[in-house]
């Protein structure tokens, strides 16, 4: 399939494909910030991409999320002609799964090595030495975590860390602060996105406890950067200790 035209409406997507066959891509959205200098035409957000813009592209496959875009503006690309391919991405071997058959409906070439350094990665990771819980906020004003059948949650239990949460109803739950803070964590895992949570903004409302600031990138990406997350987030976390 050369000569595709790909629109990725997904920021690890647009990092994956821009990787593995340079000159695919033709557009990507505002939040599409890796590969560095990646020079393509910018489509808005992924909650508020704008169509117009993606149909006049010509684009021959949009590539879409179901957690991060919203189905009317899908529906609407479909109406236009255009054909969008949604992922569904919970766990890690559905990441692996869904990137294998991204690249194959792009027309990349063979298998990319960093596909293959990713799996290896994470099939290298010894059992954890111990497990510890930890409450992992997604957003504040109003305080939001992590709740049932989350990539994000797959990937820490990986690395021995469990969020109270799990079991909840909703995949992103909102939940007052006391209540998080009484769940009695061994330790607050705070992301740098959706919300950026800093060492300024985030630790000081779960006094006493340690806090782990992490890249959200290698916490909810799938793509490239799942090669060193398991480092990277391994070492995050162990840095975080009573």
């Amino acid at each position: 399939m050369s000569g595709v035209r790909v629109v990725s409406l997904v920021p690890s997507l647009t990092e994956a494909v821009a990787l593995s066959a340079p000159g695919l891509l033709v557009g990507a959205t505002d939040w599409c910030t890796h590969p560095a200098g990646l020079d393509v035409v910018r489509v808005g957000g992924t909650k508020n991409p704008k169509t117009d813009r993606i149909v006049s592209l010509a684009p021959d496959l949009v590539l879409a999320n179901e957690e991060e875009n919203r189905e009317p503006d899908l529906a609407a690309l479909r109406a236009a002609g255009v054909e969008v391919l949604v992922t569904e991405v919970r766990t890690l071997p559905q990441a692996f799964r869904e990137l294998a058959g991204v690249l194959t409906a792009c027309g990349a070439p063979p298998r990319p090595r960093w596909l293959d350094e990713a799996e290896a990665a994470w099939d290298a990771l010894p059992a954890p030495p111990e497990r510890r819980t930890a409450v992992v906020p997604i957003w504040r004003r109003p305080w939001m975590v992590l709740g049932r059948d989350t990539f994000a949650g797959d990937l820490l239990s990986r690395l021995g860390v469990d969020h109270p949460y799990a079991a909840h109803p909703e995949r992103y739950p909102r939940i007052p602060l006391d209540a998080l803070r009484a769940t009695g964590p061994d330790l607050v895992v705070l992301p740098d996105e959706p919300y950026r949570f800093t060492a300024d903004d985030g630790p000081e409302a779960f006094p006493g406890l340690p806090c782990a600031l992490v890249s959200g990138r290698h916490l909810t990406w799938y793509g490239p950067s799942l090669a060193e997350a398991p480092a990277v987030l391994g070492r995050a976390l162990r840095a975080a200790r009573r």
